[in-house]
């Protein structure tokens, strides 16, 4: 896979944070029942920072990512994406700020069938009704790795590949971060490895935050950051993890 092209589009300088979340708490109810998902969360992501986010299954990991991107309200709390407060938004507003600032990759590629990997990576620009920018289009095809597959249709491409092109659709829009919600749960060991490496290099060659919600100890081992999570509290956080140090911290939250 080709490596980022070193001329990369000037960009002005980053705010404070990319993202931000200040005492955050989401609750639901279940029949009579109040369920407490995320508990007083509070977290500040820098620009160009690649994060991971883990914990035991139902932790609130995907809770945490959906309330920071926008897909989710929290109860009570704040939520800011650059200089802008999404919690304070409108629902039509905040989807519209969704769609122009945020990139998303999920375990479902979520690719249209009938559209070109071309078509498809541009397709947040086209419901945007923004014209596509040529050279950031080449950038970022060629940044994938995938630059002489732009006719190709995602039957005709290998998971990892299509996983490729919906990042190079995070990225196609210049977004404030790009948040993956486990982005390798359905690729082989070689794919993953490829599709993290390649997030890794979104953060240090493009300067594009990511935050990623993972179980995976290799995965996490990519980032800059593990946050760990447990009952809908953040316990702990480590630095420039190894696999080795997180599955050790994950034994003792009880994963394993």
């Amino acid at each position: 896979m080709s490596s980022f092209i070193s001329a990369s589009p000037i960009v002005q300088s980053p705010p404070r944070s990319a993202v931000r979340l200040t005492d955050v708490r989401k609750t639901y109810r279940s029949g009579r029942t109040r369920v407490t998902a995320l508990d007083h969360i509070s977290v500040t992501l820098t620009p160009g920072s690649f994060t991971a986010i883990m914990g035991p299954s139902g932790c609130g990991k995907s809770t945490l990512l959906h309330c920071a991107a926008g897909l989710d309200q929290p109860t009570r709390g704040s939520v800011w994406l650059g200089e802008t407060e999404i919690t304070a938004l409108k629902p039509k507003a905040r989807s519209v700020f969704r769609r122009d600032n945020v990139g998303f990759v999920f375990q479902a590629y979520n690719l249209m069938a009938a559209l070109t990997v071309e078509q498809n990576v541009t397709l947040p620009l086209l419901l945007a009704r923004r014209r596509t920018d040529r050279t950031r289009l080449e950038y970022v095809l060629a940044a994938v790795g995938l630059a002489d597959k732009r006719d190709r249709r995602p039957a005709e491409l290998s998971g990892g590949q299509q996983q490729r092109v919906a990042i190079a659709r995070a990225l196609i829009t210049k977004p404030h971060a790009v948040f993956a919600d486990e982005p390798t749960g359905a690729l082989d060991s070689r794919s993953a490895r490829q599709v993290l490496d390649l997030l890794r290099r979104a953060t240090t060659e493009l300067g594009q935050t990511v935050v990623m919600v993972t179980h995976d100890p290799v995965a996490a081992a990519h980032a800059d950051r593990v946050l760990f999570l447990a009952d809908g509290r953040l316990v702990g956080h480590m630095d420039s993890p190894t696999v080795a140090a997180v599955t050790n911290h994950m034994t003792h939250l009880g994963e394993w």
